[in-house]
């Protein structure tokens, strides 16, 4: 078609179908070319020319190979293929919960890093004394959404709290809320009669870090739910550049994910209402336990766990997407 990039929107959609089918094709190389290798180490073996524990390193890759495919073909829904709009807050506890609220931030920036997603922080709200109380983290790549889906929901805490001066046992909350962060491929509708904006000045804690331009952005939406009726007051912040129309630009994408979430949870509540026995959906439900004295971290969902607090808190979280996405991924709805 030698018009083909005449319409940006269109050629747009179709490469990223192009590059959807490529992933399959060289994935499906990738574990091909694996089990051919180990068809060869096999003889060789077996012909004193390789030694087991080549053939074993060998194995333990292609079964990787394998899994990863596996685990890619669970992510088939529209929206799992896209970005992640992530934001964190605080439970009650004060500066203990505040402070576990800014550990989850940083485990999933470290998760991110090395996955090789793109992140920013779109806005975040510093704590009283330590920690944050908020924070929104935008997380550009492909599937990055079909992913971290496992991990919206309440994140609890035990600990012996370094803010607690008699050295008790504390127990602190933080929720986590995942949104597709939803590109131009995506249609989204909003009406701009319900739109309202303010601007405020943003910037550092204080002195002369504090922004003295306007830049910070405050979007409003009164949206009134479809399908129930009920109206709500959407607010948004955004303070990620000094540059004000950025900003505003910004908001708007979040909106845009706030909406199309909304659509999707719909459907969601729909699909557990049709399939009563299998697993329901619950957004706000506790799903996993930290605790660190004890050395255990627990997903009471699946019932993964591990005592391997430190990787779990730099980042290593794999497993517990993995296992999730094994034992929920097939009982969600295909469009």
């Amino acid at each position: 078609m030698p018009d083909f990039w005449e319409h940006p929107k269109e050629a747009q959609i179709q490469m990223k179908k192009i590059k959807d089918l490529q992933a399959w094709i060289e994935g499906y190389k990738e574990v091909e070319d694996a089990v051919d290798e180990l068809e060869l180490a096999f003889d060789y073996v077996k012909e004193g020319e390789l030694e087991e524990s080549e053939l074993d390193a060998m194995y333990a890759s292609a079964i990787e190979k394998i899994e990863k495919l596996e685990l890619r073909n669970m992510l088939r829904r529209e929206e799992d293929k896209l970005g992640v709009v992530l934001k964190i807050n605080s439970g009650a506890g004060g500066t203990e919960a505040q402070d576990w609220a800014s550990m989850l931030m940083r485990m999933y920036l470290r998760w991110c890093e090395e996955h090789g997603y793109k992140t920013s922080i779109s806005n975040i709200l510093d704590g009283d004394e330590a920690g944050i109380k908020s924070c929104t983290i935008n997380v550009e790549g492909d599937f990055a959404y079909g992913y971290l889906k496992s991990e919206n929901g309440v994140h609890r805490l035990v600990r012996v709290s370094p803010y607690n001066a008699q050295g008790k046992r504390m127990t602190s909350f933080a929720s986590v809320f995942v949104t597709p962060l939803v590109d131009d491929t995506i249609e989204v509708k909003i009406d701009q009669g319900l739109l309202s904006w303010d601007t405020f000045r943003s910037g550092g804690a204080g002195g002369q870090n504090v922004n003295k331009v306007e830049s910070g952005v405050r979007l409003r939406y009164q949206f009134t739910d479809p399908y129930t009726g009920e109206k709500e007051e959407i607010l948004i912040e955004n303070t990620e550049t000094r540059d004000q129309p950025k900003n505003k630009e910004n908001a708007l994408r979040h909106l845009r994910s706030i909406l199309y979430e909304k659509e999707l949870q719909h459907r969601m509540q729909e699909q557990a209402k049709i399939e009563a026995g299998k697993m329901k959906i619950e957004w706000g439900s506790q799903i996993r336990s930290y605790v660190f004295d004890d050395r255990r971290v627990k997903d009471h969902r699946t019932g993964h766990q591990t005592s391997d607090v430190g990787g779990v808190m730099d980042g290593d979280i794999d497993a517990f997407i993995k296992a999730y996405l094994m034992e929920f991924a097939g009982t969600e709805q295909q469009d």
